[in-house]
């Protein structure tokens, strides 16, 4: 599967079924996360993810990153919309008794500087990163992975890993370099 950068493009101009597989694959498990934090039902829960996606869909064609944001901010923004609509048509059962909480998680869900919203555009962006990664993975040599993952995930020095490889430090620094090379291509406009 191939999230590229212009994925989102495509959306917007010409897509495929599979373009639009390629969205739903990635968001719904994040989308479905952040719902069942707020939701006494997996079926609400659910329904929601269903209403999201479907705005998704709907409004993706006029999506522009300069003038809304970033695509997890306007994703985040829909998701909110979608949750306050469905409570206030109650067919959405909060986990917590009482509307007061819940309509301060949905506020602070909308508020871009709140730790609410910092906390969905780090598990965004994670979660975005995993699938990426999760990509490029299969396409790469062992080694190149494998210096890739013990620098940049696993946070062991270019030396360290190069000993331990039998490589140069060079080659390291180039794994390295190639993968993060595909990775932003892969989640431009997706991660910011």
């Amino acid at each position: 599967m191939e999230t590229s950068a212009s994925l989102l493009e495509r959306l917007k101009h010409a897509p495929r079924e599979a373009d639009w597989g390629q969205l739903v694959e990635l968001y719904t498990p994040l989308i479905r996360v952040w719902m069942r934090r707020y939701s006494s039902s997996q079926q609400d829960a659910d329904d929601v993810v269903q209403d999201v996606l479907s705005v998704v869909v709907r409004k993706i064609p006029a999506f522009e990153r300069q003038r809304t944001g970033s695509f997890r901010s306007w994703l985040r923004s829909i998701s909110v919309n979608c949750l306050r609509e469905s409570w206030r048509a109650d067919r959405f059962r909060p986990s917590a008794a009482g509307g007061s909480d819940f309509q301060q998680a949905l506020n602070q869900m909308a508020d871009p500087n709140s730790q609410l919203s910092q906390l969905w555009n780090k598990e965004h962006d994670q979660h975005v990163l995993q699938s990426l990664l999760n990509q490029v993975r299969p396409s790469l040599p062992e080694d190149t992975w494998q210096a890739f993952k013990r620098v940049s995930v696993d946070g062991h020095t270019a030396a360290q890993v190069a000993e331990d490889l039998g490589i140069t430090v060079n080659t390291v620094y180039i794994a390295k370099s190639r993968v993060m090379s595909r990775i932003r291509e892969l989640g431009r406009g997706l991660v910011d």
